[in-house]
């Protein structure tokens, strides 16, 4: 039975995952929540995962919720994107939390905030302070990325990369101009050269242009 992953197109935990999949070359399908039409607050849905989030991972009688743990699965099924040593997965998984904490939980509401809530009750204080936050923490990925390919300066991409770059490739307005850091813009360069890359939303279902219509 083919491994599915629940998630839509706008999220960028969700896009870490099909990123991990795709580039695993792991056998997956698209299962699409339709979270702005309230799909994840479903009681059906919450019997899936009760924190409502995307994603969910489902493989036979096996189902994980939180990208952080998806992809720590996904590195022991395959032996892939974790770190050759035990220093190189310590380093990984530092930058899986760190990325959690300090980076897509705060692109996210940010970007949520300043694209997907109606224009007029979006709260500019709050947007402001959040990309105060976010240029310290692009900063210090930039700053890391100074002297190394790779996050967790492994000789190829980890789910670190994955994880860290995942919001950073979405073209609505945050607050981050790829060209302002240029070593975080030369590696996610590295990463759309990766075979089997693609942007998150020609590789998963649900976009902006969707809801236009």
């Amino acid at each position: 039975m083919t491994a599915q992953l629940y998630c839509f197109g706008e999220s960028g935990h969700s896009y870490k995952v099909a990123l991990t999949l795709t580039l695993a070359e792991l056998p997956w399908e698209q299962v699409y929540v339709d979270f702005f039409n309230g799909e994840s607050r479903s009681d059906a849905f919450r019997a899936l995962n009760p924190m409502g989030e995307c994603p969910v991972y489902v493989d036979g009688d096996l189902t994980l919720t939180q990208s952080g743990v998806i992809l720590t699965e996904l590195v022991k099924r395959t032996g892939k994107f974790g770190g050759a040593t035990e220093a190189e997965q310590r380093e990984v998984l530092r930058w899986v939390l760190w990325d959690n904490h300090k980076m897509s939980a705060q692109v996210g509401m940010t970007r949520f905030l300043m694209n997907f809530v109606p224009e007029d009750k979006r709260p500019q204080e709050v947007i402001a302070f959040m990309q105060g936050r976010l240029k310290s923490a692009y900063a210090t990925l930039n700053s890391a990325l100074a002297d190394r390919d790779w996050v967790a300066g492994t000789t190829g991409p980890t789910i670190a990369d994955f994880s860290c770059c995942s919001y950073l490739f979405y073209p609505e307005p945050f607050g981050f101009v790829r060209a302002d850091w240029p070593n975080i813009d030369a590696w996610l360069g590295r990463i759309e050269t990766l075979p089997g890359w693609k942007h998150p939303y020609d590789m998963m279902p649900g976009s902006p242009m969707d809801r236009a219509q």
